[in-house]
């Protein structure tokens, strides 16, 4: 039998530009969006869907499931644009998921307009920041513990999410935590132009005051 299967064309991708891994200065800056892969006990394979706020390193997420489609991708991103704001650019790699028009087009909505920023092909280090976050979780979480259930995954997961964000000192951050590195330097940016406000105008009444009490006492000497 001939039988005519049709090849399956592979797609191509379009040229990469190297992108410099810049420290971003607020939040919701860059997110870095990566996935990880391993397997419970009896051979079931899973994934983790891990996305970082590169400014402060904070883990706002880490997805576990079987299968993790575009459109899963999606929804992890919408709830935590809810939660916190969206980002204004999101690095990832050239995964299947990532490259698709489908994430494509949610990110290109008028409502949203966030940029992809896609790495070079097999260079990982561009997307370092994930690429920390999943070494320390290959090894202190992945591969510490055997799991048995998909759930066990995911409670593990969440303890040590919360663990790196409060409790985690980071050397990039001045032994800071991410949430403590956050709350530092929001506060830095947001309070001294109210307090630089506040003193110029301090300093107009203060300043004022001087100069009608200067005026009375001329106009008491003569």
């Amino acid at each position: 039998m001939k039988l005519n299967i049709r090849r399956r064309a592979k797609r191509r991708l379009p040229q990469r530009v190297k992108q410099p891994l810049s420290v971003p200065t607020t939040p919701n800056q860059v997110w870095s969006i990566d996935f990880m892969n391993d397997s419970l006990m009896d051979g079931r394979r899973y994934r983790l869907f891990n996305v970082i706020d590169d400014f402060n390193r904070e883990s706002l997420a880490i997805e576990v499931d079987t299968s993790l489609p575009s459109l899963r991708v999606i929804r992890v991103l919408e709830k935590l644009i809810v939660q916190r704001g969206k980002p204004t650019n999101i690095r990832c790699d050239n995964g299947p998921e990532f490259i698709s028009h489908k994430l494509e087009q949610w990110c290109a909505e008028k409502d949203r307009q966030i940029t992809l920023q896609f790495i070079q092909p097999g260079k990982p280090m561009q997307n370092a920041y994930i690429e920390r976050k999943n070494g320390s979780i290959r090894r202190e979480l992945l591969n510490a513990y055997l799991f048995y259930s998909l759930n066990e995954v995911r409670e593990k997961c969440e303890e040590w999410r919360i663990d790196y964000n409060t409790e985690r000192p980071h050397k990039a951050l001045g032994y800071l935590s991410p949430i403590k590195y956050k709350e530092l330097n929001t506060s830095a940016l947001s309070t001294p132009a109210s307090e630089n406000h506040l003193q110029i105008e301090a300093q107009r009444v203060v300043d004022k005051a001087a100069e009608n009490k200067k005026n009375f006492t001329f106009e008491n000497s003569n």
